[in-house]
């Protein structure tokens, strides 16, 4: 079957708090973007009951609540969704390639968005248990069907704490298997306060999963006691793993760099190691994963796509000037050495008027034209010429050196 081919100027893969933050920032900026997720629009965030953290909502927002205002004010400004999973991208060439089932999207700039997914525990018969037979890695989404059951909780982290009192509300207990000492926990000493005086909740300390067992659907899960390596084991209805989350990098191995933990490698801007390539949210490789975070990264990645794009396009038209002679001033506005050539660049232009066009380039804010002519030194002279770069002079330039450059073009 002969895929459909769709040109954008930006395709985001992924849709949670970061891809929706940069297709709200490329849509504004009236780049034509698509945004592809192939489970929930609104990712991770919308499986979390309550959060009260986000600036801006004091009286705390549930995770869905919060992604459906995102999702709606990316729409609002034109950007486009398609409810799909992406099979293979080709990043080798200037225009990027995102293919999915059917279709095939050709885009001037990409942004990697796409999440992770829950760590599993790796313990015994974990995989009979998956999909809706007992192992689960959502209390909002889970919560109801456990009125009055007994849970399991695996995991002492903020989501793990915080998502085992959610459960609270319905379960009749939550075992909370933590694998730290008596009274230890990853959380914040709030969210451990208020658990630990819970009557609801219930402590194994010292303990991993050593087994999920049942027939058909999951009945018990074997803990170990990581000290004594006693196995003891616990009659429950469901249980819920909170122990992180792996990366949805498999697709860019090899491709894109990544730490060993599989997390992409980024710049201040969010640019990977590949031009036009962004990585933003839970997929880079940063401190803290949270909504607030992932907003910034996509309100960072969405604005450096803009400039990469406009940047590309002044390249292509007036830097190269498709294919002839071309003089390029690069300057940093706020150096007075590069201000003080400014004049000399007008009297070289006014001069050279109908032979040679000549442009001025500002890296204050970016470098992304002067990184695609390989110079680094500022300010300099580049003169081009069949789209190659003839000659540079650096720093300290002069009428004559400026007309030597010129006499170079015979």
């Amino acid at each position: 079957m002969e895929k459909k081919t769709e040109r954008y100027d930006v395709v985001i893969i992924g849709g949670g708090a970061a891809g929706l933050t940069a297709g709200i920032y490329c849509g504004r900026a009236r780049l034509k973007t698509l945004l592809i997720e192939k489970a929930l629009v609104g990712g991770l965030a919308t499986y979390t009951n309550e959060i009260e953290n986000y600036p801006g909502f004091p009286e705390g927002s549930s995770g869905l609540g919060l992604m459906d205002l995102f999702h709606k004010q990316a729409k609002k400004f034109g950007v486009e969704f398609k409810l799909t999973d992406v099979r293979s991208v080709d990043f080798s060439g200037e225009e990027k390639i995102v293919e999915t089932f059917r279709n095939r999207y050709v885009a001037k700039a990409v942004i990697v968005a796409s999440g992770g997914k829950p760590r599993l525990t790796g313990a015994k018969n974990e995989a009979d248990f998956l999909y809706d037979k007992g192992i689960s890695f959502c209390a909002t989404c889970d919560a109801a069907a456990n009125t009055d059951k007994t849970v399991m909780v695996i995991g002492s982290g903020d989501a793990a704490i915080e998502e085992g009192m959610f459960l609270t509300k319905f379960a009749s207990k939550v075992i909370v298997s933590v694998m730290h000492e008596d009274g230890k926990m990853d959380c914040n000493e709030i969210a451990k306060a208020e658990a630990l005086a819970n009557p609801k909740m219930e402590f194994a300390w010292n303990t991993v999963v050593d087994s999920f067992e049942g027939e058909g659907r999951l009945e018990r899960v074997v803990l170990k006691n990581v000290k004594t390596e006693e196995l003891t084991p616990y009659t429950v209805d469901s249980c819920f793993l909170f122990i992180g989350y792996l990366p949805n990098t498999e697709l860019f191995r090899d491709m894109l760099d990544m730490n060993r933990g599989g997390y992409l490698l980024t710049n201040e801007k969010m640019e990977t190691n590949i031009p036009g390539i962004f990585a933003v949210g839970d997929v880079r490789d940063k401190f803290l994963k949270q909504v607030a975070t992932a907003v910034g990264d996509g309100a960072v990645a969405g604005y450096a796509a803009e400039k990469y794009i406009a940047e590309g396009e002044v390249y292509s038209r007036q830097i190269l000037n498709e294919g002839g002679p071309s003089f390029v001033y690069i300057y940093n506005a706020i150096d007075p050495a590069g201000r003080e050539l400014l004049p000399l660049i007008e009297q070289f232009e006014e001069k050279h008027k109908g032979e040679i066009p000549v442009s001025r380039v500002d890296v204050y804010k970016s470098t992304g034209i002067a990184d695609k002519l390989n110079v680094s030194v500022f300010p300099s002279a580049v003169l081009i010429n069949n789209n190659q770069v003839v000659a540079v002079l650096e720093k300290d330039i002069n009428e004559a050196d400026l007309e030597k450059l010129a006499a170079k073009l015979g």
